[in-house]
């Protein structure tokens, strides 16, 4: 049965209750008032017949797919659908061969929906390019994922991207309540009772995805014997069977993978443990590479700690090498050490905002000569060039330091590592301040 089928036919009864409950027309959908709300543009472009190019971006049960069916059944261009899980190039080329010749011959546009357009590889997207740039076919993806990321740039330029967001309870449970009344497509025939606290689990449960509710609310509703009133009683227990364990949204490959490391990663940043280790259980419940995780703690180690506290590098260091070489369960205490160690560590990012210094000036001055004295005279030849030559040795002189000039005459003296005024960088700070004097004067950072 294709998903596509006109609304005379409508979705077989056998079909699962989230597809038989799809909304008929926009007036019928739920949520995204800020894409299909009444004035919108999406909206004004679905009703008017007049879409350009669109990738629907959102988590999964949002209506992505539902709003693409509502657009093959309003358009008046033909209307082709292609899934990216099951095909490849070739059908790609058959479809705009196709639709090449219908522009042709009937003046007919084609709009092509691709489903999980993300699992496109980078040639087959470049090869639905051309059709796009040349208005041979009007594309409507859907992704999961961050189309900024997984679309190449040029589609996603001759794109409009609409941003879903999951629904919120108070629309899944409008979503609910028409399936449980509707006597067409839902479970309107069936004496249905659903209690406070099994609808509120369902609301919750489901996380904002529309078909893991209307699954659970069928398989509970389907399998529950009637009651001596007639009634079949759907309580919480009942729900929590249908749902089985609660099914955290966490694709290692999709949004919420980069989102929680984010939420992880400035928790760790803002010097808060308990968030940290609340990001952290997310992440090892839903299954994560132990070594992922290790790897961000890292880079917190070192782009935000820094040099306040050097030993936080060392523990997440220490940590990424025992976390792989135990794996989990165990490997949880060892990254939960670390990252609670990174937490609550004195933060410092002079050492990231002076190699961005550092790698601005190499753009601006581009490829300037190294001094002679800091060159290595390691032949005759170069020696007698002048390499090497007023070279001070640090060591030679008290305290183990001299002042010369270590960059290009150009960038005389020039600073870009402003020490912090927290943890040990206090230290490193009055160091450089005894050292260089008026040569240079580190400010904090």
């Amino acid at each position: 049965m294709s998903l596509f089928e006109s609304p005379a036919v409508g979705p077989a009864p056998a079909a699962p209750l989230a597809v038989r409950m799809r909304p008929r027309d926009l007036e019928e959908f739920v949520g995204q008032e800020k894409v299909v709300g009444v004035g919108r543009l999406l909206r004004r472009a679905i009703e008017t017949d007049t879409l350009g190019s669109l990738i629907f971006w959102g988590p999964p049960g949002c209506g992505k797919t539902t709003l693409a069916k509502l657009i093959a059944h309003k358009t008046l261009a033909h209307f082709s659908q292609l899934s990216a899980v099951t095909s490849g190039v070739a059908d790609l080329r058959t479809v705009m061969a196709e639709a090449r010749q219908r522009l042709r011959g009937q003046n007919r546009r084609t709009i092509l929906f691709i489903d999980e357009i993300h699992r496109f590889n980078k040639a087959q997207q470049d090869a639905l390019l051309p059709s796009v740039e040349e208005g041979t076919v009007i594309l409507v993806g859907a992704t999961t994922e961050n189309p900024f990321f997984e679309v190449i740039a040029p589609l996603v330029s001759r794109s409009r991207v609409f941003r879903l967001e999951s629904l919120s309870p108070e629309e899944i449970g409008t979503i609910l309540e028409r399936a449980m009344t509707d006597k067409e497509r839902g479970l309107g025939e069936i004496p249905l009772g659903l209690l406070p606290e099994a609808r509120e689990m369902l609301l919750q449960a489901s996380n904002g995805d529309a078909r893991i509710a209307l699954n659970a609310l069928e398989w509970g509703a389907l399998t529950t014997p009637e009651d001596e009133r007639g009634i079949r009683v759907l309580s919480r227990e009942v729900i929590e069977e249908a749902l089985q364990k609660k099914a955290m949204r966490y694709d290692k490959a999709a949004d919420e993978h980069f989102e929680t490391i984010s939420a992880f990663i400035k928790s760790m940043r803002g010097c808060d443990p308990d968030a940290t280790l609340y990001w952290l259980a997310r992440m090892v419940y839903a299954g994560e590479d132990p070594s992922f995780i290790a790897r961000r703690i890292l880079i917190c180690a070192a782009e935000d700690v820094g040099n306040a506290d050097p030993q936080a590098l060392i523990l997440a260091s220490s940590a990424a090498y025992a976390a792989q070489f135990v794996g989990f369960p165990e490997a949880q205490i060892i990254l939960a050490q670390a990252a609670t160690y990174v937490a609550c560590a004195p933060k410092s990012n002079a050492a990231v905002k002076g190699i961005g210094l550092a790698l601005e000036e190499v753009e601006s001055s581009q490829n300037l000569p190294v001094p002679l004295h800091l060159r290595n005279p390691s032949t005759a030849g170069t020696r007698r060039m002048g390499y090497g030559q007023g070279y001070l040795y640090g060591h030679d002189y008290p305290g183990h330091f001299v002042q010369q000039e270590y960059l290009p005459k150009e960038l005389h003296f020039r600073q870009y590592y402003y020490p912090s005024d927290q943890g040990a960088e206090i230290q490193g700070k009055e160091r450089l301040e005894q050292w260089w004097g008026n040569a240079k004067k580190p400010k904090s950072g």
